[in-house]
């Protein structure tokens, strides 16, 4: 791309830093977050996620290895507009990869690319952030900066995840409803019931059938054993036809292996064994004369076959009635063409309290989320090949943006812009700050999405993804940028050394919030808003302390490369305790997971109390 050489062009920061900064921030949360949310919703398992996920951490890790080079080659502007167009490459591989039947190993590719494209983006914006401004602009532009960014998180959180939610809806097949009626006078018998046999009908036909369309149970209690072997046929029937994944990601496919590596034999397999043993999920032993709620099982069907390497998923969730009866089995069934002709069972079970009648609807909806999920991604497609247009067009061109073309040794240079960073005075104690001041977040923020959308059987709250968007796109949103501009003010009016304690606080306590959510279980919607409203606010309060630190930290020569590696750090710290997040949830459940990030806090906040900060820094000066 020609960069012109002529007079450097004058643009209203207005025009360019909200749209800058936006753009930094959505394949950042897509790559975090998004990914996260999309492979539950495809059937990934939380340890895959978490581990496959968090390695896409990388890229933000080690780029202080390259950020000298976007120094010193080209101009910060050249890199803008060439890595958005390289993301929206990115972007396209992965839409077009969701669809495969290989697609998780794939769109990883992809992330990766996306992810390195990503952070190369993140060292040139924050450069031409520092040389597009003068000083006082820099000082009046960083809350809008943040505050896009912060926007473009929770779009990616919220509005992103909507859209795929009202794909994942529109695209299927009409929804069903389940009536589930408890009576005291019931008294039929509990067994799997028959569907009749389907008819090769074209596919524009197709619907799911259900078989009884009005459901009964009895509220007289049954043994607890009763129970256990019901659901255990029931629940085994549906794995080995296909209608429920019991393992996937990268796994897939190697059943019959009984290779077992050193590190699953040495390491992994006695950890886990230790950990169930000592914190693993309570089960009360239970007797075979022990009662419990009555169930009924209701048969689904599809009524056609689908087309080859393409499936309708089934999401049953609770609609209307008596919360008493409960849906235990069959809350998210795949249908293909290799078990299309077979019923799938749900299993249904009311409170063993219930003594009289009652009911309850529950709703089923079918989607392709495949197919949701890639218009999703083009979306994000079309956004970035625009960003890349305007940011040609609008991004002004400031003299000092420059290729440096009069080093002679780069390498020279480049080792010495690197080595410079670490040999700072109290580089240890900078470096455990910056990889422990969010342990604890570092393990939320991948667990927070499954643990909405798992199941109540499985220690989740149950939601769909449309309400997990929504929530974080309503209520989050508002929170964290609130949070993230007092913030800004507060370290504006007394320092970063004044705020320092509090916003360490507050980035970590509000994580009971998702204690209480993980042992309440809490039905309203309104509760479940609220608690993300604490911890989503708070977190935007207490992360300001984080930035005005790796400010800090950087300021001097080569502040452009010194805050990429301090930004490094910073992802490092996510990525390593994020990586084994969803093996340790997997293994102690929900409950003992959140407790185990509140224990985090406690090394997360020793560097506090030693780190050494000016006290006028972060104080606004006045301006003559």
């Amino acid at each position: 791309m020609k960069e012109n050489t002529g007079a450097p062009k004058q643009r209203n920061p207005w025009a360019w830093i909200p749209t800058l900064y936006f753009a930094e921030g959505i394949p950042y949360v897509v790559v975090m977050t998004v990914s996260v949310i999309m492979f539950k919703r495809l059937g990934i398992s939380n340890t895959d996620i978490a581990l496959y996920t968090g390695w896409l951490y990388l890229p933000w890790v080690i780029k202080p290895l390259w950020s000298p080079i976007v120094d010193l080659l080209k101009t910060k502007r050249w890199w803008i507009i060439i890595m958005q167009l390289i993301i929206g490459a990115a972007l396209g591989g992965i839409a077009l990869a969701i669809p495969l039947p290989v697609f998780f190993k794939v769109t990883l590719i992809f992330m990766w690319l996306l992810a390195f494209s990503s952070a190369t983006h993140d060292i040139a914006a924050d450069g031409f952030y520092m040389l597009g401004l003068n000083e006082h602009q820099q000082a009046y532009f960083v809350g809008i900066r943040s505050t896009f960014y912060r926007i473009a998180m929770i779009t990616g959180q919220g509005l992103l995840i909507i859209l795929a939610g009202f794909f994942e809806t529109s695209t299927g097949l009409p929804p069903i409803e389940i009536n589930v009626m408890a009576s005291p006078s019931s008294v039929k018998e509990i067994c799997l019931p028959e569907a009749p046999q389907s008819s090769e009908t074209a596919t524009d036909d197709s619907y799911f059938a259900v078989f009884p369309q009005k459901a009964e149970l009895s509220t007289q209690n049954i043994p607890t054993s009763h129970l256990d072997s019901i659901r255990k046929v029931v629940s085994t029937y549906n794995q080995e036809n296909g209608f429920v994944i019991s393992h996937s990601g990268l796994r897939n496919g190697q059943k019959g292996s009984t290779q077992v590596s050193w590190w699953s034999q040495q390491v992994s397999v006695p950890s886990k064994e230790f950990l169930k043993k000592q914190f693993g999920a309570n089960k009360k032993a239970v007797d075979g004369k022990t009662l419990t709620g009555n169930v009924s099982i209701v048969a689904v069907k599809l009524s056609s076959k689908p087309e080859d390497n393409k499936e309708m998923v089934l999401n049953t969730r609770f609609r209307n009635g008596d919360n008493s009866i409960r849906l235990l089995e069959g809350e998210r069934f795949t249908f293909n063409a290799s078990n299309y002709n077979k019923p799938a069972y749900l299993l249904f079970q009311c409170d063993p309290k219930l003594t009289q009648s009652s009911e309850a609807v529950f709703k089923g909806i079918s989607g392709n989320i495949h197919l949701a999920w890639s218009i999703t991604f083009i979306i994000l497609v079309v956004m970035f090949v625009l960003f890349s247009i305007y940011h040609r067009f609008i991004l002004p061109h400031p003299a000092s943006d420059r290729q440096l073309t009069e080093h002679q040794n780069l390498f020279k240079e480049f080792f010495m812009t690197f080595g410079s960073f670490f040999r700072r005075k109290d580089i240890g104690l900078i470096i455990s700050f910056l990889l422990l001041y969010r342990l604890g977040e570092s393990q939320i923020v991948k667990m927070a999405s499954p643990f909405m959308l798992d199941s109540r059987q499985l220690g989740g709250l149950g939601l769909t993804t449309g309400q997990v968007g929504l929530i974080y796109g309503t209520f989050g949103i508002l929170a964290l940028t609130t949070g993230g501009i007092l913030g800004g003010f507060a370290a504006a009016k007394k320092g970063l050394k004044y705020w320092i304690w509090v916003m360490a606080l507050a980035i970590n306590i509000p994580h009971l919030t998702y204690v209480y959510m993980s042992y309440a279980q809490p039905d309203s919607q309104f509760i479940i808003g609220l608690c993300v409203v604490i911890e989503q606010f708070s977190y935007g309060f207490g992360f300001t302390a984080y930035m005005l630190f790796m400010i800090y930290v950087s300021e001097g020569e080569h502040k452009t490369a010194h805050f990429a590696i301090a930004t490094g750090f910073m992802a490092l710290g996510m990525m390593i305790p994020g990586m084994f997040s969803g093996w340790l949830q997997e293994i102690i459940g929900y409950q003992h997971f959140f407790v185990w990030v509140m224990l985090c806090m406690i090394p997360g906040l020793i560097p506090v109390f030693f780190v050494k900060i000016a006290p006028g820094f972060g104080i606004k000066k006045k301006i003559a």
